[in-house]
């Protein structure tokens, strides 16, 4: 697991077009799921776009902060490989 917010941008930026399962702190013992694909990453956040079937939003966009301090749960999947960013 990457322990500084570049590394983490990096992850992120190999990982572009691939499908992913986002597990953030809804807060008050909340857990929200979302799937998608990661479709960007800006210098300060990165843009989930989400799957229309599932979910309202169309796209959500979180902090690279959020994964550093455990808020979002990252989870990539590649061609059957599944690869946990923490």
């Amino acid at each position: 697991m990457p322990n500084n917010i570049p590394d983490i941008k990096k992850l992120l930026d190999s990982q572009l077009g691939n499908p992913v399962l986002l597990r953030a702190n809804g807060g008050r013992k909340k857990l929200i799921e979302r799937r998608g694909v990661l479709r960007e990453t800006y210098p300060s956040v990165f843009i989930v776009e989400l799957d229309q079937e599932k979910h309202n939003f169309e796209r959500v966009s979180y902090s690279y902060s959020d994964i550093l301090t455990a808020n979002v749960q990252v989870t990539f999947f590649n061609d059957e490989l599944e690869e946990v960013l923490t």
